[in-house]
């Protein structure tokens, strides 16, 4: 394995290994400039998401490690940080809930279609704009800008809703002999 395949997948680990810290932070801390803190290791944990894919893209060191762990990385570290907004009253448990199960239900198709040696369905453009959305509305509502982290919580969700069902729609699970 060379230097450059390492790179992506340590970026990978090193988002894993924030998700503790930023629970630590999260859990043990009430006060704004600590959820501040929190926000700042999100934001670095979700740039180390739009790096790891791009190196391995541009470098072409796609591994199987990395088509595993990235996916992995990021809806822990998305879930994660939902659960604690939650716990700390910073986002309503409802919308935190729909996102996670939109998580598990789309991670269960995806390996649904692996089993079944189906084609993996690359993510389409609603769910970057629900990762991103997802991600920044987690940033503001730590650094408690309520108005426009709730703003982008909602949109969030619509992405979130609109983007599972456009992935079970193009994975053929929706209407399409579901009921017989």
């Amino acid at each position: 394995m060379s230097k450059k395949e390492n790179i992506p997948n340590l970026l990978t680990l090193i988002r894993i290994v924030m998700i503790p810290l930023f629970i630590l932070i999260t859990s043990c801390f009430s006060e704004r400039g600590w959820h501040i803190f929190a926000a700042i290791i999100f934001a670095i944990a979700s740039l180390t998401d739009y790096l790891d894919g791009y190196l391995a893209r541009k470098w072409k060191v796609v591994t199987n490690f990395g088509k595993f762990a990235d996916p992995l990385a990021d809806k822990m570290l998305v879930m994660s940080a939902f659960i604690m907004l939650v716990g700390l009253k910073l986002a309503p448990a409802w919308i935190a809930v729909i996102i996670i199960c939109r998580e598990l239900a789309v991670t269960g198709l995806r390996l649904l279609l692996v089993e079944s040696g189906g084609e993996i369905l690359a993510a389409a453009m609603p769910g970057k704009i629900k990762t991103a959305t997802q991600m920044f509305s987690i940033i503001f509502l730590l650094c408690h800008w309520m108005l426009i982290g709730n703003i982008l919580l909602y949109i969030a969700l619509f992405f979130t809703i609109y983007s599972g069902y456009d992935y079970f729609k193009g994975a053929g699970f929706l209407f399409k002999d579901t009921f017989k």
